[in-house]
């Protein structure tokens, strides 16, 4: 398959949409974790956390599945560069894929489902193991916290490649025509 000149509006569409949801997870994530009891957010806030990661995960599958399908730009820069974009690439989605499955785990611990935005339920597991939702919440954390670091660094990759390398990189992500 030829690679296209620029990523195609619905890789486009997600790519802006997953960012802007992943840092909102992330701050709503910090701000959940101290509420206490008595909080009129205590139960509202979890169940929309749990329901956008859900739906984030199967927005991620599809993503994944029409990047194969259509195709990416090649990557711009040197032969270092591109190396260390393919892989922050991968590790992008491993992260997101761990955060997924940690979240999962914590949530469903305790047998319930996941109920999405009372449109469906994802039905539990259950205790898979001993301290499962502790353990699942320490790997959720820093992996949050990874992904968070890992997508600065890619933000401030794209940016050096428009303002200093003056390439293409960043144009095929917001879609100029002019790529």
């Amino acid at each position: 398959m030829e690679s296209p000149a620029q990523y195609n509006l619905t890789l486009r569409v997600i790519h802006w949409l997953t960012a802007i949801t992943v840092i909102g997870m992330f701050a709503v994530g910090l701000w959940m974790v101290d509420l206490t009891y008595y909080s009129s957010w205590y139960k509202t806030a979890p169940h929309w956390h749990k329901s956008v990661g859900i739906l984030l995960l199967s927005l991620t599958l599809f993503r994944l599945l029409w990047r194969a399908m259509k195709g990416a730009p090649d990557i711009s820069g040197s032969r270092i560069e591109k190396i260390a974009a393919h892989a922050a690439h991968h590790t992008l989605y491993v992260l997101l894929f761990v955060i997924f499955v940690s979240g999962y785990l914590i949530s469903t611990s305790d047998g319930r489902p996941i109920d999405v935005f009372d449109w469906f339920s994802v039905p539990a597991l259950g205790e898979l193991f001993p301290d499962q939702s502790d353990i699942a919440g320490s790997i959720h954390y820093y992996a949050a916290y990874a992904l968070i670091a890992l997508a600065s660094l890619h933000a401030l990759a794209a940016l050096k490649h428009h303002f200093i390398d003056k390439d293409n990189t960043l144009r095929k992500m917001i879609g100029d025509r002019t790529v």
